[in-house]
């Protein structure tokens, strides 16, 4: 079931007025133009997940990068954002990805499980003040019993879009206790570079016990 509108998320707060799913878009357009890797993300969740077919669930999918890739790559992947004009690039760039307009907070995709729930490019800090429990709840009750649930996101303003305010790494792990899920890695990025605190980036891995 998808929203009649968008809800606030911090997203939205700081996209107004900056080009918003597009201009997301265009950066990452440019890098892949330059040469640079831009599915780290992706790679990453398909060495965690195993070889397809496995069900993936991009958890704030946005434009659909890392969905698109997964799909590319033979898994199936759904895509869950609460931003309809990122969404609305998405299914453009993914015709064949299935994409739906669902807060994270109260999402419910009927008796869909997932082998992996991924939630990159920000995501955790960029969901709305006070939802983040619910959030990672949610994305725990969508995974399979002994599956994955990966989150990457800057732990300092460096790595933060302006605007969007520094979720600590000690209230996701809070957060993900009270789901029932269980810490199995952590890295400071999507290559795996072992972690330091002082990285400003975290890449965490965490289970649903079976």
């Amino acid at each position: 079931m998808g929203l009649p509108y968008d809800p606030f998320t911090r997203w939205r707060e700081i996209s107004d007025g900056s080009g918003g799913a597009a201009h997301y878009q265009e950066r990452f357009d440019a890098l892949a133009a330059e040469g640079q890797d831009v599915h780290g993300e992706a790679a990453l969740v398909a060495a965690l997940v195993g070889p397809p077919p496995r069900r993936v669930l991009d958890a704030g999918c946005g434009t659909g990068r890392v969905a698109i890739e997964l799909a590319r790559r033979g898994y199936d992947c759904v895509g869950v954002d609460a931003d309809s004009q990122m969404l609305e690039v998405a299914r453009v760039r993914g015709p064949g990805i299935h994409l739906i307009h669902q807060d994270l907070a109260t999402m419910y995709l009927r008796a869909q499980l997932f082998d992996l729930v991924v939630a990159a490019g920000n995501v955790i800090p960029l969901l709305a003040p006070g939802t983040l429990d619910a959030a990672v709840e949610r994305m725990a009750a969508h995974t399979v019993p002994g599956g994955l649930v990966v989150c990457g996101f800057g732990t300092d303003s460096a790595h933060l879009p302006d605007g969007c305010p520094v979720t600590p790494l000690a209230d996701l792990e809070r957060a993900c206790a009270l789901a029932g899920l269980v810490r199995v890695e952590r890295w400071s990025s999507w290559d795996r570079a072992p972690w330091t605190a002082s990285a400003g980036y975290v890449v965490t891995v965490h289970r649903r016990p079976d």
